[in-house]
């Protein structure tokens, strides 16, 4: 922090960093170090935990098959579409949800493509199948979606009962 207070002499510096050829001024440093609030600290060993956590998942994804792999990211980019459309719609979502699914879909990309890779399949031909493989997919709704429609189906279905009782 700069304090400045006002001198009919000569400038005379108190740090050697600060000069001025302004005479009446003179210019104190007061404090070297930044002040820092609690919020600019970071614990280190969290850091370390969330590495943990992502190690786990890499190691869970890499315990599945090819075939779980693909199923789980066309699940997730269901859900990241459901999210994108409650966005659209204003209704309340978490929006940290965004950056988790995306994560979580690159993982399971990069899974599938080291696995690739281990086969032998060159760049080129990985995006030919990538391609063959995107339009293979039967559009279905995301599990959300379907635990939602399952949900109000067994809602009906209760209120069906209660009304013929």
């Amino acid at each position: 922090m700069l304090g400045v207070t006002m001198a009919s002499s000569p400038v005379f510096l108190s740090s050697p960093i600060s000069k001025s050829s302004f005479n009446g001024v003179r210019i104190q440093q007061t404090s070297l170090l930044p002040l820092r609030t609690s919020s600019t600290f970071r614990n280190p060993s969290s850091s370390i935990v969330m590495m943990a956590k992502r190690q786990e998942e890499l190691k869970e994804i890499r315990a599945r098959t090819t075939e779980d792999i693909n199923e789980e990211i066309i699940d997730l980019k269901g859900e990241l579409l459901m999210l994108r459309l409650q966005r659209s719609a204003r209704e309340e979502f978490k929006s940290s949800e965004f950056g988790r699914m995306r994560k979580r879909i690159a993982r399971m990309l990069t899974v599938r493509r080291e696995r690739e890779i281990e086969e032998g399949i060159k760049k080129r031909l990985s995006r030919k199948l990538d391609r063959q493989w995107k339009k293979s997919i039967v559009v279905r709704p995301p599990p959300s979606l379907r635990k939602l429609q399952e949900e109000e189906k067994a809602a009906a279905a209760a209120e069906i009962e209660k009304s013929s009782t």
